[in-house]
């Protein structure tokens, strides 16, 4: 486990430092909610960097990702060349494998680069659930409200 040693941060994309421990409230669900204000790609055409707020959202299951773990593989994206779309659903997808949670989504939000931002938005529900179902009624609802956006 790498919480509380001093580790060096990965120089390339590296979904294997993620890290989980069990989830002692399985008879709950529940939200476990991660802001990355930080996140930083680089284009794949360019390689000029890309910006984003990265907003990472589940309901756990028998596992919760360990937060410096998470913090690590993210810092991973920032010399990986990749289109916005590709990262929520590579995040989403590698906490899939680690975790089998029952509810996850990633939103990223990009800063505008030409005029235009882009911001990409995944989730999963546990299929055979009714966070299947959850999950379609989240992404047909997902940006019907919203949010101003007063920093870009």
């Amino acid at each position: 486990m790498i919480l509380g040693k001093s580790i060096e941060y990965p120089k390339e994309y590296a979904p294997q430092v993620l890290e989980a421990f069990e989830n002692k409230h399985r008879d709950n669900d529940y939200f476990i909610k991660f802001n990355c204000p930080e996140f930083t790609s680089l284009c794949p055409i360019t390689s000029q960097p890309d910006f984003a707020t990265i907003y990472i959202s589940y309901i756990p299951d028998e596992k919760i990702v360990e937060s410096k773990s998470l913090k690590l593989y993210l810092f991973s994206y920032r010399n990986k060349g990749d289109f916005h779309e590709n990262c929520v659903n590579t995040i989403m997808k590698d906490l899939i494998a680690l975790l089998d949670p029952k509810y996850i989504e990633v939103w990223g939000k990009f800063m505008p680069r030409g005029g235009l931002s882009i911001d990409p938005y995944c989730n999963y529900g546990k299929p055979g659930t009714k966070f299947e179902q959850m999950a379609f009624y989240r992404l047909q609802n997902h940006d019907m409200n919203p949010e101003k956006v007063d920093n870009r």
